[in-house]
């Protein structure tokens, strides 16, 4: 099988490169970064290097194909980072249909289900749903939940606030947390299982914990026990993204999840299909990694 694999040498792409050359397949990985050429041929793959908003590009590193791995790169540098998710959503689907790809597994997003109101997760709805709608398509969708890094982002707050927290929270909700290699793990398996059905949806999760739990075992690992989960006024939130250096773009859907996380509408579909929690890493886990960053 020849396997395309989009999201370079990221924390999920990597696994899941190594885990598909291992099993004997065909990789493909597009970057964006001409440096990572030496380290992707290095696993065994083959790398394509270019730009993921350059249509030619795509269609050529996707031809030959069985199965497509797609994932939309962040990219903190863009303007308008929305504009970007969906321009790059519409080259992916230009490029697998002019290829003839027809197995897809996508890395979607837990809150894809809104279609509009989740901040970065909307472009990942409006992807599912074309996908969806592309006929001769057998697609698996991975909902992953909130990622344990993006918790790193409390650092900050609770060294010079003593306090950790977002515009979510303030209700009896848990977040729902999952770790790359958990995420990575599923993904392997979905692409390496036979595409039987038209369409799959997959919600991959760790650990469901309570923000204010979140705090503490954080706040402990960091040398700070006791450490309180706030929940900001959405404005505050906003601004406070805003002098840690993320510009208003990332800012402003950042502030749209935490509103669909504190109303409770991104994780609801979760709650209601969930099954199993199929990842095997904790909170706990995490706040080992986290003391180290801290202390960094």
């Amino acid at each position: 099988m020849k396997y395309i694999i989009t999201g370079s040498l990221g924390n999920i792409s990597l696994p899941v490169t190594q885990n598909l050359v291992k099993a004997g397949h065909e990789v493909v990985v597009i970057s964006s970064n001409a440096t990572k050429k030496a380290q992707i041929e290095s696993l065994g793959a083959k790398a394509a290097i270019g730009s993921v908003q350059d249509l030619a590009f795509l269609e050529s590193a996707f031809k030959g194909g069985d199965v497509a791995y797609l994932m939309i790169p962040s990219d903190f540098s863009v303007a308008d980072y929305a504009a970007f998710q969906l321009e790059v959503a519409d080259k992916y689907l230009e490029a697998i249909q002019s290829a003839g790809v027809t197995r897809i597994v996508l890395l979607s997003s837990i809150g894809a289900h809104l279609r509009k109101g989740a901040g970065p997760i909307d472009a990942l709805g409006y992807l599912e749903e074309k996908l969806a709608q592309t006929p001769g398509l057998h697609v698996k969708i991975l909902r992953p939940s909130y990622f344990f890094n993006n918790l790193y982002a409390q650092i900050g707050l609770i060294k010079n606030a003593g306090i950790a927290g977002s515009n979510f929270g303030g209700t009896e909700e848990k977040l729902v947390l999952v770790d790359t290699d958990d995420i990575a793990k599923v993904a392997t398996e979905q692409l390496l299982a036979p595409f039987s059905e038209v369409q799959t949806i997959t919600y991959i999760s760790s650990d469901e914990r309570h923000p204010s739990e979140i705090a503490s075992v954080l706040g402990a690992a960091a040398g700070k026990e006791g450490t309180p989960w706030v929940t900001f006024a959405d404005e505050d939130a906003f601004n406070g993204m805003l002098q840690a250096g993320l510009n208003e773009s990332f800012a402003g859907l950042y502030r749209d999840m935490g509103q669909a996380l504190q109303s409770g509408r991104m994780q609801e579909d979760y709650w209601k299909n969930r099954g199993e929690i199929k990842g095997t890493f904790k909170l706990e886990d995490f706040a080992k990694r986290f003391a180290g960053a801290y202390q960094g």
